[in-house]
């Protein structure tokens, strides 16, 4: 047998026992993702496509890029499960144009107040009354809308884990972006942005940060939903 052949056959069982060590961490993250999304979205596609991210990072993982295969393959896998969800999209139109129409809302009242719009505020500038305005949040939790999801997943991370030439220019612009993020983040109300902090850091889903802020799992929803438009609102210059 040539060293080339040894050489190649070695390569091959080296990937598929990273595969095989790593099935585990695709149902993690499968797991994890759909205790966060509604219910429409199954574990098992998700698995499914997490195992393709996973054989692609099997593929593609080079050691010598200095991160290790548990970093890149969480990447990978995480990334694959996303765009499965994407391809989903399972909200209505009519969620989509009110998503806009509250991240409009929101830019008009606090352009003309220059503070935070509260609730009242925001429904007043809509033209419905507050619990329609809930109700409308609320559905907004349902559909989807991935780019802030993504965002505080470091989806720009798995951008570049899936191609080598993102290039200074595209880095510089990241990091600008992450910057203007985490400014708008920071300058949220408080609660939103301790909504945020405990479903997106401390990796909480919505029953449980009800359960410590006192409110139900209806109400976190809708703080949420209003957190991610007025970020839409704030980062409108960012947003495509």
């Amino acid at each position: 047998m040539s060293s080339l052949v040894q050489a190649v056959q070695e390569n091959i069982k080296v990937k598929d026992e990273l595969i095989e060590a790593h099935r585990p961490l695709v149902k993690r993250i499968a797991n994890h993702l759909a205790a966060r999304m509604p219910a429409s979205v199954q574990i098992d596609d998700l698995v499914q496509s997490g195992m393709i991210g996973l054989l692609e990072a099997a593929k593609k993982y080079d050691a010598t890029k200095g991160a290790s295969f548990d970093t890149f393959a969480g990447i990978r896998i995480r990334g694959a499960m996303l765009d499965e969800i994407r391809k989903g999209d399972w909200g209505p139109r009519s969620v989509y144009r009110n998503s806009r129409r509250i991240s409009e809302a929101v830019q008009s009242v606090e352009a003309k107040l220059g503070r935070d719009a509260r609730d009242v505020e925001i429904a007043a500038e809509l033209n419905v009354n507050i619990d329609n305005y809930y109700a409308i949040l609320s559905d907004l939790r349902g559909c989807r809308l991935f780019s802030f999801e993504e965002l505080f997943d470091s989806e720009e991370s798995r951008m570049q884990a899936r191609s080598g030439d993102q290039g200074p220019q595209a880095d510089v612009q990241q990091n600008k972006f992450k910057a203007a993020l985490t400014d708008a983040i920071g300058k949220l109300p408080e609660r939103e942005k301790l909504v945020l902090m405990l479903y997106y850091d401390e990796e909480m889903n919505l029953k449980e940060i009800g359960k410590v802020l006192g409110v139900s799992e209806s109400r976190i929803s809708q703080i949420h939903s209003q957190a991610t438009v007025r970020l839409r609102a704030r980062l409108q210059s960012w947003i495509k």
